[in-house]
């Protein structure tokens, strides 16, 4: 099965991406997969491949439960590649005691979380009996961490060391990020942890990198949002200083949000083959989608070039996505088949409707309104705004049947929005408009 610049579901429920790496000439990402329905489950790791970042091959599942500390779950972790192999590590979880109705729940949300590795010689055969291994057992000190909540290996290698970071809690009241180091990346000491005012709760998907001489640090928290008005839990990004001797991380200036649409989740960075930073994140889906004879539920969002200018993280579509729109079609009132691509400039108080999906310009903010093609969807947010945008607004909008994403400036502001039933209309200030053609 192969999908076209969006990795989909290939039935049934992904969540966040995994493993994200590029290995011996191709992308590799894996995510969280439950092949069994359209919602969450048991925790396996899907695998999909491509050359460019646009056009994807399903290969179906890598990871899989089959030891007693990960008999509930592989749940989320990372990739790299060392002495030619692909070592991949994940959240290992045990439920404390399972429902007798449905194996796939903890009762009363008990379950504890250690850390796992398998090696894998080629990356595409992984061995889930005899080359999983566990790396940091279940943390019982909670002036050190939380047992259930400690999870999401990040794991990179610099200047001879290998370094983890892990998303945790104190007491389920304060995020906290912890850090472990390694010389052979298979035996880990813990190093230093970090904690911020603005952590949430719970910290999720920790991810942090050297972009230049500016330490980036992304992460996904939990209970930021306003309960009742959209997701309580969602991905920022900051920067800072992190040392590599100490592994103290030390934080500066007011975290941004990585996407303003506030549905994109569990963002994940590597290097691309020409060594940008590029991201892959999961866009959540209140509901199923039907097509073609397969239901499904989850999608990622397009790849995009982290970059920092002037103490601000941007995020730009990749080279290899924007390319991939070569055709100019002419705009005539209608929205071509299939993807597209659309490029404006949006003035105060003017508006652009897509199909029903709305963007607009209110006191110098880009506001987007998907009212007419969301449906009634408690808990999620049909209208979404960025801060206010410096200067003339341009916009690249990135369509599909069941996603836009609007880059703002060049990626100084991004808003993906999960849609359902767009109609074809496209009326407002649009100056280009193209379609795929490779």
């Amino acid at each position: 099965m192969r999908d076209i610049l969006h990795l989909r579901a290939p039935g049934n429920w992904i969540n966040d991406p995994n493993g994200f790496i590029y290995y011996q000439g191709k992308y590799h990402l894996f995510y969280q997969y439950f092949p069994y329905a359209p919602m969450w489950g048991t925790m396996h790791w899907g695998h999909a491949v491509s050359q460019d970042l646009v056009h994807w091959e399903h290969l179906g599942v890598a990871l899989f439960p089959t030891k007693e500390y990960d008999r509930n779950g592989v749940f989320s972790g990372s990739a790299l590649e060392k002495d030619g192999r692909m070592y991949l590590y994940y959240s290992a979880v045990r439920y404390l005691e399972t429902d007798p109705e449905d194996i796939h729940r903890a009762v009363g949300d008990r379950y504890e979380t250690s850390q796992a590795m398998v090696v894998s010689e080629d990356g595409f055969r992984f061995d889930n009996w005899g080359c999983k291994r566990q790396i940091i057992p279940v943390i019982r000190d909670e002036s050190m961490a939380h047992a259930a909540h400690t999870r999401d290996p990040k794991v990179w290698q610099e200047d001879g060391w290998y370094y983890m970071a892990l998303g945790s809690t104190a007491e389920e009241k304060a995020g906290r990020v912890l850090f472990y180091r390694s010389r052979d990346a298979e035996n880990w000491e813990y190093a230093a942890q970090c904690r911020h005012r603005k952590f949430g709760r719970i910290v999720e998907c920790p991810d942090l990198f050297r972009l230049g001489q500016t330490d980036v640090f992304l992460a996904s928290m939990m209970y930021i949002g306003e309960a009742g008005k959209g997701y309580e839990h969602l991905p920022v990004c900051g920067i800072g200083a992190f040392d590599r001797r100490t592994c103290e991380l030390t934080l500066s200036g007011e975290f941004q949000y990585v996407d303003y649409g506030m549905d994109l989740y569990a963002p994940q960075t590597n290097l691309d083959r020409d060594g940008r930073r590029v991201m892959i994140a999961w866009m959540r889906m209140p509901r199923a989608v039907e097509e073609e004879g397969r239901v499904w539920n989850g999608i990622m969002c397009l790849p995009r070039v982290v970059e920092v200018q002037d103490s601000h993280v941007f995020f730009r579509v990749h080279p290899e996505a924007e390319g991939y729109f070569s055709r100019e079609v002419r705009h005539d009132g209608q929205l071509p088949e299939g993807p597209c691509r659309i490029h404006g400039i949006l003035e105060e108080g003017r508006e652009l409707d897509i199909g029903g999906y709305l963007i607009r310009m209110e006191q110098g903010c880009v506001k987007t309104d998907r009212s007419r093609v969301f449906g009634e969807t408690k808990g999620v947010a049909a209208v979404c705004s960025t801060p206010e945008v410096p200067g003339q607004c341009r916009l690249d909008i990135y369509v599909e049947p069941n996603l836009i994403e609007v880059f703002i400036n060049e990626g100084r502001y991004v808003i993906s929005n999960v849609v359902y039933g767009l109609g074809k209309g496209l009326t407002g200030k649009v100056e280009h408009v193209w379609q795929g053609g490779r």
